[in-house]
């Protein structure tokens, strides 16, 4: 009675199409792409002068990005963060001291 739910399921799994076989899921032709962006070190600091006392979180380094993939970056991470901020001049700016919070977001994965 306890092998019946695995039976069920090898069933089952017989009969659903194969789109790959198990040869191109262990070795694709194709590698998978790599990021284009490596960022360095990226800065992020936290300032209040000129902002009327309110604070704000920079993060530069974005090296090698145009403005509109930094526009998107910040998109997502505003969004991560549920706060308010904007991008310009190669800096995204995001709203109150959330130098950690953006730290932890920043944490890129190595794929090999």
């Amino acid at each position: 009675m306890e092998n019946d739910w695995k039976a069920a399921l090898g069933a089952l799994a017989a009969s659903l199409p194969q789109d790959l076989t198990d040869e191109q899921t262990q070795n694709p032709s194709e590698p998978e792409p790599k990021p284009a962006f490596k960022p360095g070190k990226l800065h992020i600091s936290f300032e209040r002068k000129g902002r009327a006392g309110k604070c704000a979180t920079i993060i530069s380094g974005f090296d090698g990005l145009s403005d509109s993939e930094i526009a998107e970056i910040a998109s997502q991470l505003k969004r991560a963060l549920a706060t308010g901020g904007s991008s310009r001049g190669g800096e995204i700016l995001i709203q109150g001291d959330r130098r950690d919070d953006v730290a932890r977001n920043f944490v890129i994965k190595n794929t090999k």
